[in-house]
């Protein structure tokens, strides 16, 4: 698997062929956008919403969009924070992780999250936190099965949904 930041034009636009790949991906992922209401309709979701979500994004300083590709193909894409608006809090941030839905239970998402953590590690970062939904049961799974611990619950920035903040040292 390639990790590599997400390739912008002169313009700083995602190339057309790419925006395509990056929404058939959010698309395979309707339930978890039925869960978590980022789009209004998780059946409708097309490239000028993905465009404006990840623009949105990228509008953050210390914000990283990575893409995930395997023999070619983009298999997840991962947003990443450098910095919690917190000052207090330490630590980077993984925003978003998410494999396309037909390649889940494949270990993409284990292997895609192990680079994420190595790039942290390698800027010299000794930890890294996350958030979780209450109510996405399948994703506080994944992240706990990989050693991240649950630190504190509380809402979350964007739309004060309930979540569980989780921790893993990267020793």
């Amino acid at each position: 698997m390639i990790l590599a930041p997400l390739p912008l034009s002169t313009d700083h636009d995602i190339p057309g062929p790419l925006l395509t790949e990056l929404t058939a991906l959010y698309v395979s992922n309707r339930d978890f956008h039925a869960l978590s209401g980022d789009f209004p309709d998780p059946d409708g979701i097309g490239t000028e919403q993905v465009a404006t979500a990840l623009a949105g994004e990228l509008a953050h300083p210390d914000t990283e969009v990575l893409l995930a590709r395997s023999g070619g193909r983009l298999v997840g894409v991962a947003i990443t924070l450098a910095h919690h608006p917190d000052p207090a809090d330490p630590d980077p941030w993984i925003g978003l992780l998410m494999v396309d839905a037909g390649l889940q239970r494949q270990g993409y998402g284990h292997r895609f999250a192990a680079l994420v953590e190595d790039r942290f590690r390698t800027a010299g970062r000794t930890a890294v936190r996350l958030a979780v939904l209450d109510d996405n049961t399948r994703g506080l799974a994944f992240w706990t099965a990989l050693g991240y611990e649950p630190i504190a619950r509380r809402p979350d920035l964007q739309k004060g949904r309930p979540c569980t903040v989780l921790r893993k040292a990267l020793g």
